[in-house]
This record gives C-alpha cells, structure tokens and sequence, in this order.
C-alpha cells in the first residue's frame, strides 16, 4: 500500500510538473506573439488597477489588418461552443488571440471586478458600523448628465442591506411641493438613524439644472445659494455626515455616452429632453457649476471632485474616498488600499481653472 502510494504520488508529482511547463510554454508563447503581456503577468493579480494617464487612449492594436478589440463586440463574442472547446490555458489564449480580442482590456476588467468586491466587502463592514453607531450618512452624487452618477451609486449600494439604505431620485416637483420652502421635501428624505442614503442629484438641481433650464427665476437661484450652507451647517451641527461628489467629465466624453444610449434599446431611457440639450447648454452648465462650487464649498461639507471619464477608476476611487474618510471599526484590517487616488479624487479648491476633465 505504502509503495503504491508513493508510486502514485511521484506519478502525479510528474503530471504537475509536465502541466506547469506546459502552462510556462503557453504563456511564453502568447507573451512573445502579442507583445503586450509578460509571463508573471498572466499569474499575478496586482493590488491596482492598471490604467493609462488622465486623457490618454492607446492607439488600437492591429494584428494583419484585423483592430483587436473588447469581448462583445461584434465578430469577437465568445460563444458556449468555443468555451466548451476550450480545456486548457494554451487553448483559451489561442482563443481569444483568434478571436482578436484585447488581451490588456481583458485583464484590466478583471483586476477592476476583482477590486470592486474587496471594497464592496468593507462598505458592508462599513454599514454595519453605521447600524451599531446610529451614524446618519447623506452621499449627494451630481455631475453633468450621463457622468456616471447612476452606475456609480448601484456599485456602492450592491451588497448593501436595503433596510439600512436608499437612494433618493426625486422626480420634478408637484403642485404642492413647488408652493413649500424649497429644501423642504428633501428635509424627508434624510437618513434616519443608522440609515446611508444615497441622493441621485439632491437640492443642488436648483444650483445648476434649474436656472440653465429655466425652471427657476434668478431670484430663487439667489435665495438658494444664500440659504443651503445654512442649511448644510445646521445638519453638521445636528450630525449627520454629508459626502458631496461631483462627477466631472470632458463635453466629447459626455458626447460619446449619449450616442452609445441612443445606440442601447436598454439604456435608451436615460435619454430625456434635458439630457438633448446638455451639449448644446455645456457653457451655460459651466458657469453656473462654478458659481455653486464657489459658494458652496465649506470646511464642514466641502465638494468632492471626481475625474469620470474613466468609468471603472471613478467607481473605484468614489468608493475608496467614503471608506477613508469614515472611521468604521474593522478599518485597519481592510486587505486593500482604501486612501484615494489623487490624480482621480480631488477636494475642490479656488485656484482651479478647469474642472470639466
């Protein structure tokens, strides 16, 4: 028994062994025909997510006269009978360099997923804090129309528990509320105790939306300005903590989304006729968000910017910012980086000259 024991296992030592340099060959092989990844890269899944500089894009990569692209695209679906093919780690990158996929937008997606749930896990030790504290956490999430506010806000509220949750995205306001003090229909949407809500544009519509629309006179516009730091100090006082994100994107950026809405069937009813005119409205939009953002950063409630023309970084780095900043128990055992990216987050500050990224 004991002979065939070690027979057995030094058989299946040589099976290991002939299996990851099968695997090194597969790799080296890939490495030197694509020329993007190395060896180690391909086995290690680093912290980071890796991405180009602020406003930078690769130039395509070409194989022959075929553009490598993502998984999804049209001649580059992978279908159940290809992955049913596919038993080997040789076979799958074979398949995927046929398939003329990009293999660096590829990794970058998953390393973004992988990142994406350890942040998520410590939001959820961070809610738990908020339960047992009785902490009340108001997120306001504004930017420019198809910014990222939505996308952004169901990431953060993914794993969450709802009884202890909401996002709040008020529609117009009725007959009756247009006759009441303005904030007055937000005062109901505010957390209670141990509750996070999560405002999907807030009372800073009447700061940009409202009078680039028309939907204000220049007098209400004034009176807000004047009253909402008020307003915001009174809640300070009171203890409620308010995060205030601005999700700030380039007007080409902003462009491109809006095409690909019109081009989705499913995402087509996201379109509303404020949004057709956004570009159209982009400097008056501009004037205005610079007036607010002068007047209404504060010390005790100051404006977030986030850069967001990267999707996936804006995401994570949102999260990232209300982890550091919150002092949940569990924190310091967090198995990821939860300090910001600078050159993605930045606090607002006078000096800035542009803020549309």
């Amino acid at each position: 028994m004991g002979t065939r024991m070690a027979v057995d296992g030094q058989s299946g030592g040589k099976t290991k062994g002939r299996k990851e340099r099968a695997n090194a060959d597969a790799i080296a092989a890939v490495a030197q025909n694509n020329g993007q990844l190395e060896t180690d890269e391909l086995e290690v899944i680093a912290t980071a997510v890796p991405r180009e500089g602020d406003g930078y894009q690769p130039p395509p990569q070409t194989i022959g006269e075929v553009t490598s692209g993502l998984i999804g695209e049209v001649g580059r679906t992978l279908t159940e009978e290809d992955l049913r093919r596919v038993n080997t780690r040789r076979g799958l990158l074979q398949l995927v360099k046929n398939k003329n996929i990009d293999l660096e937008e590829v990794r970058k997606t998953l390393l973004y997923e992988q990142e994406l749930r350890q942040l998520q896990v410590e939001l959820v030790r961070l809610q738990r804090w908020v339960q047992a504290d009785g902490q009340r956490i108001a997120i306001l999430v504004e930017g420019r129309d198809a910014a990222g506010k939505g996308g952004t806000i169901r990431r953060f509220t993914e794993h969450l528990n709802p009884r202890a949750m909401r996002v709040v995205a008020l529609p117009k306001p009725t007959d009756d509320e247009r006759g009441q003090w303005y904030f007055q229909r937000y005062i109901r949407q505010l957390p209670n105790k141990g509750e996070i809500v999560f405002f999907d544009r807030s009372w800073y519509n009447r700061a940009v939306v409202e009078p680039v629309m028309g939907f204000c006179s220049k007098k209400e516009h004034q009176r807000f300005l004047q009253q909402v730091t008020e307003f915001e100090h009174m809640l300070y006082e009171d203890g409620v903590t308010i995060i205030k994100f601005w999700f700030s994107i380039s007007k080409e950026e902003q462009a491109n989304r809006f095409e690909a809405r019109r081009q989705n069937p499913l995402k087509q009813w996201k379109l509303s006729p404020v949004d057709e005119k956004a570009q159209e409205m982009w400097d008056s939009y501009t004037r205005y968000k610079e007036e607010m953002f002068s007047k209404t950063h504060t010390t005790f409630s100051p404006w977030i910017i986030v850069k967001a023309n990267d999707k996936q970084a804006a995401r994570l780095e949102s999260l990232r910012y209300v982890l550091n900043l919150l002092p949940y128990r569990g924190k310091e055992e967090a198995a990821i980086r939860l300090t910001p990216d600078p050159n993605v987050i930045t606090r607002f500050h006078r000096k800035m000259v542009e803020l549309d990224f």
